[in-house]
This record gives structure tokens, C-alpha cells and sequence, in this order.
């Protein structure tokens, strides 16, 4: 039996047992496990933890085991899903029917043809499975490399699945890795769910629109049945309090004025925010995710045991996990590549350019960066500039004044120079902060050098 064919039995029997089919990571245990890999070697070639691939392999052979009525494991799975005897027989007039030898699954004996293939369930409407009815990830990216996020996935599973927040979100800056952290908590919690929807907000749909299409998903109706009114948010609410949903919504900073402080919603999607604070005030058992540039003002910037709404601010990479962007280009680690890590914060999206700068080049980190010179190329360029667009008046200033010092700025030093009240100042700098585009030390404040560097050359343009 060859590895497809042990794949296709592997998932028969999984979807048997569970309704659902083989994800990414269980196929790769599987392929990593019958060529005789190690944990490790199946973890780094999905830039995942070991213990994450032996938890997820301790599941699956738990799975097999009790499909097939024997011990099944690591050390000898290869062994067993070749002892098992595959015939398949077909002509033009059985194409449609498959007979497989059957296998004692403990008390009963079931022939494979009895179990659910997704073909006949693509044939079958009645027979879809339970993940494509209650699951609607069409929206959702797929990215599939999450470089070492595991404190950060414990902790949102902490507060989604066992604290129950009732609103969660992911803020960063751009290319810090939100999505892709989301992408991977979805893919390992979705099942704890009875629905899981994710939906952008980059085309900025009104309330309305989104709100018949989630009414639509929940209720297994189309948004054509629904009929022409506008259900009120509240039928929304009832749909959440009586079942468990995760609801995601993805680069919520389309819901905010650009040229305002952070957070601040546009006009026309007021009715999100009376929606949001309904999902933190009312009684219910679902849970929402909001990732973006930004967040709404309501969300507090620091956790409390005792609040519903719980915020992740993402930072960059440790060190180890941004060196694997340049290991998987085929770039060789040096002293030099941990400066760059530092002064592009382990942004993953950052170094990603970086590193294909140097493939491009035939560079080095050494030859290319000399003197820990900061380089902003055009996709660096191209990266920030959507969010220096987004600034206040009032932030431009505090940025001018800030990208001038190359040390940190104390709050005095700010309130001196720019000849601005206290209130107009702090309230630029609690926006900025909310934008993750300054760094506070302990009494002062500061830009980062990438940062910096794009702002003077912004500011220049700007002034043209």
C-alpha cells in the first residue's frame, strides 16, 4: 500500500469516527511517521512545537485504535495500515460502487463501503458533515506557517474556551502576524464550537449586510429567504445566546476614520459599535475575535480578571523563530542576522522582505547590512504607508517631533516643543500607543528605527 492509499484509509476511518476529515498537521504526522520521522523532525517541517505534533499524533492513533480494535501507535502504524488488505473493483457498469474488504472494528464488523465518503456527501446534501454546515471559513486566509506563537495560542485559548471572554482581540502592526495567529487558534479550536464564522471587513459592508449574512449562515437559510427587511440586532443576539458561536472579523480598522484618533468609528458604522457593546453587556455563550491594525476605543488596552473583553497586543518574533524566516530561504544565521531581527522588531512580514532582498541580491545579511544601516525598500515603504495615512494632525505633530531624536522623549521634552495642551498631547500619544507605533519606556517615549526612518522620509513627501 502506498502513502496515498494509507491516507485515504487514515481518513476514511477518521471521518468515520468523527465526521471530520484529515487536517494539514495530521496528514503531515501521518507522512512524517510512516517515513520514519521523529516528533522534531515532523514539528520543525511544520513550523509548529514537538509537543503540539505529539498531541495531535496521540489523538489520531487514539482514533485509529478504537476504529480498528487494536493498539495502534507511532512504532507501528506503517506496519498495520499495510497488513490491511485494500481490493478495489470497478467496471463501467459499478463505477460508482466500491467494494472494500471489511475490517473488525471491536464488537461489529463494518465493510468500508458503509463508511461516509465525502464525494457521496457531495452528492448527498442531507449528508454533508457537521463542519460544513456550522463552519464557514471561506473567508479566512489560509496561512499555513505560524512561526512559534505558543505562548500567545495559550493564552487566547485561556480566555475563548475557558474564561469564555465574550470579546477578544489581536492588534498589531501590519505584518506582525495577526491573521496568521488567528488562522492557527481557529484550525485548533473550531471544533469547541457549535458555529465558527469568519468574516472580512476590508470592503467595509454595512452592519446591515453583515448582519442578514450571519442571521443567514446561523439559521441555515439563505439571505434571499430572509426577505427584504433588516433584521433587528437583537435576533442576532438571540442566535448567540442560544448556541456556542465564534465569530471572527478580520482587519476591523476598515471600520474607523482614517485621520481620527485610533478606534474612532466612521458615520456609517456607528451601528457596529452599539452591536459590540450589546456582545460585552448581554448574557450569552459565544465568543467574538476582532483583528486589526486598531481596535474600538471601548476595548481596554489592560486586562481585568473581572472584564469580558480581554486584548492581545502582538510584539515580534523572539529571536529563534525569526531566524527560521531566513533558514527557510536558505540564508545562513550569523551575528549579523540578530541585529536585523532587533531592528526590524522580528516582524515576520518585515524580515520576509528582507530576506528576499538578499535572495534577489545574492547577499548576505553581512554584505547587505553594513553598519546596522536601516534600509527602507518599497515594500517596506509600501507596508506602512496605509498606516501613517491613517494619523490624526495631532499624531503627525508628536511623530514630526519624535522621528527627530534618536533617543527617547520625555513627556515634558514633547509638551515644550510642540507648544500643544497636555490634553491634545496625551490623548495623540494614547492613540499612537493603541496604533503600536511607539515604544514607552518608563518616562518616555520613542520610535522605533524602521519607523523613524520611514517618518522622515513621510514627512519630507508630506511637505512637497
Amino acid at each position: 500500500m502506498n502513502f496515498k492509499e494509507m491516507l485515504k484509509l487514515a481518513d476514511d476511518l477518521v471521518f468515520a469516527k468523527t465526521g471530520q476529515h484529515l487536517d494539514d498537521l495530521q496528514k503531515a504526522v501521518l507522512r512524517g511517521t510512516i517515513q520514519g520521522e521523529t516528533y522534531q523532525e515532523i514539528a520543525d517541517e511544520s513550523h509548529c512545537s514537538e509537543s503540539h505534533v505529539r498531541n495531535v499524533g496521540s489523538e489520531l492513533w487514539q482514533i485509529l485504535s478504537e476504529m480498528l480494535g487494536e493498539d495502534i501507535h507511532k512504532s507501528n502504524l506503517r506496519s498495520t495500515m499495510e497488513r490491511l488488505q485494500i481490493s478495489i473493483f470497478s467496471d463501467n457498469s459499478l463505477r460508482d460502487s466500491i467494494k472494500i474488504c471489511s475490517i473488525n472494528f471491536g464488537r461489529e464488523t463494518l465493510p468500508f463501503s458503509d463508511i461516509p465518503k465525502s464525494e457521496n456527501n457531495l452528492k448527498n446534501p442531507e449528508a454533508t458533515s457537521t463542519e460544513t454546515l456550522h463552519q464557514d471559513l471561506s473567508e479566512m486566509p489560509d496561512l499555513r506557517i505560524c512561526y512559534d506563537r505558543i505562548d500567545e495560542l495559550k493564552t487566547l485559548k485561556q480566555w475563548v474556551i475557558q474564561e469564555n471572554c465574550r470579546l477578544v482581540t489581536i492588534e498589531g502592526m501590519s505584518g506582525i502576524g495577526k491573521t496568521t495567529l488567528a488562522t492557527e487558534l481557529i484550525r485548533e479550536i473550531k471544533d469547541e464550537f457549535d458555529y465558527v464564522v469568519w468574516r472580512s471587513l476590508e470592503k467595509c459592508p454595512t452592519f446591515a449586510q453583515l448582519e442578514t449574512s450571519l442571521i443567514a449562515f446561523f439559521s441555515q437559510r439563505s439571505e434571499i429567504q430572509l426577505g427584504k427587511k433588516n433584521p433587528q440586532p437583537l435576533s442576532l443576539i438571540k442566535y448567540l445566546q442560544k448556541h456556542r458561536c465564534l465569530v471572527v472579523f478580520d482587519d476591523v480598522q476598515y471600520l474607523f476614520s482614517p485621520g481620527k484618533s485610533a478606534g474612532e468609528y466612521k458615520p456609517e458604522t456607528q451601528d457596529y459599535a452599539t452591536f459590540l457593546k450589546q456582545i460585552e453587556e448581554l448574557s450569552h455563550q459565544s465568543c467574538f475575535l476582532l483583528i486589526g491594525w486598531e481596535q474600538p476605543r471601548q476595548v481596554p488596552q489592560h486586562n481585568s480578571d473581572f472584564h469580558p473583553i480581554h486584548s492581545l497586543k502582538l510584539r515580534g518574533l523572539n529571536y529563534n523563530a525569526a531566524l527560521k524566516i531566513f533558514k527557510d530561504r536558505g540564508i545562513a544565521s550569523s551575528e549579523m542576522s540578530r541585529s536585523l531581527i532587533s531592528l526590524y522588531q522580528g516582524n515576520p512580514l518585515w524580515l520576509k522582505i528582507l530576506a528576499n532582498l538578499m535572495q534577489d541580491l545574492e547577499l548576505s545579511p553581512r554584505e547587505l547590512f553594513l553598519e546596522n544601516t536601516i534600509l527602507l525598500t518599497e515594500d517596506l515603504a509600501d507596508n506602512l504607508a496605509p498606516q501613517f495615512k491613517r494619523l490624526s494632525k495631532m499624531e503627525i505633530e508628536v511623530i514630526s517631533r519624535l522621528a527627530k531624536e534618536e533617543k527617547p522623549v520625555t513627556l515634558a521634552m514633547l509638551l515644550e516643543a510642540n507648544h500643544i495642551s497636555a490634553s491634545e498631547l496625551l490623548n495623540a500619544l494614547q492613540s499612537l500607543t493603541r496604533r503600536c507605533l511607539i515604544e514607552k519606556t518608563e518616562k518616555s517615549y520613542v520610535l522605533p528605527p524602521l519607523l523613524r526612518h520611514y517618518a522622515i522620509a513621510f514627512m519630507a513627501t508630506d511637505s512637497d
